[in-house]
């Protein structure tokens, strides 16, 4: 009898449940850092936007850069992930050095469209060579480092054709700041900054999780009548 028993336990431990794809809502997640990584990455740029306009440029450098280490600490404390938070923080620090030397409001987000620029055409040109961005990110994001997309002609096109559509997407946001930051723009820009930030980002996610997972299902063999 105890024998027939043994099998019973098995289901909880099988390779199929250690092999789940994560879920979208999961993915996304943790590429934005949930809602409070959302909510937090955007403050200091807001507070910067909202003191200098109310105040002056420094006080709006020392308000954002206070801002982003303090949320970081606030992590820390609380024992959460702090990824996000340094990402934030490194790009807050670069352009309010860059604002506080040259004592324009307007270069506070230099970095982060030079940043855009290069990873705008960075997407393209690795399109253009048929080792798509996005499929590589998605083999170290989502599939466990495996590269198994790049011997299924059908996903190499998806992956191709999803890192055009990030780069042109990328490209265009990014030529919006730019436009504005030559007109000397600063409230524009830094209003710009916080609309095109997350928004065209969660739609990009959103369709390529949403196609690449369409492209995988179709491709999964179906069962023969009866087996």
């Amino acid at each position: 009898m105890t024998t027939g028993q043994q099998p019973a336990t098995q289901p909880d431990t099988g390779p199929g449940d250690e092999e789940r794809l994560p879920t979208v809502a999961e993915q996304m997640a943790d590429q934005l850092g949930g809602w409070r990584g959302l909510v937090e990455s955007s403050i200091p740029v807001v507070v910067f936007v909202v003191v200098n306009i109310v105040g002056a440029l420094r006080p709006a450098v020392i308000a954002s850069v206070g801002v982003a280490v303090l949320i970081g600490g606030l992590r820390l404390a609380q024992r959460k992930p702090v990824r996000h938070a340094v990402n934030g923080l490194f790009g807050i620090g670069i352009g309010a050095a860059i604002a506080w030397r040259t004592g324009e409001a307007r270069d506070f987000y230099l970095p982060g469209i030079l940043y855009g620029i290069g990873y705008g055409l960075a997407l393209l040109a690795s399109a253009a060579i048929r080792q798509p961005l996005v499929g590589w990110l998605w083999s170290v994001l989502v599939a466990k480092g495996s590269s198994a997309w790049r011997d299924d002609p059908k996903l190499v096109r998806t992956f191709t054709g999803l890192t055009v559509l990030w780069g042109v997407v990328w490209l265009a946001k990014v030529g919006v700041q730019a436009a504005l930051y030559l007109a000397e723009q600063d409230t524009a820009l830094g209003v710009a900054r916080l609309a095109l930030g997350y928004p065209p980002y969660v739609m990009l996610l959103l369709i390529t999780v949403w196609t690449v997972r369409r492209v995988t299902r179709n491709n999964e063999p179906t069962p023969l009548p009866g087996s």
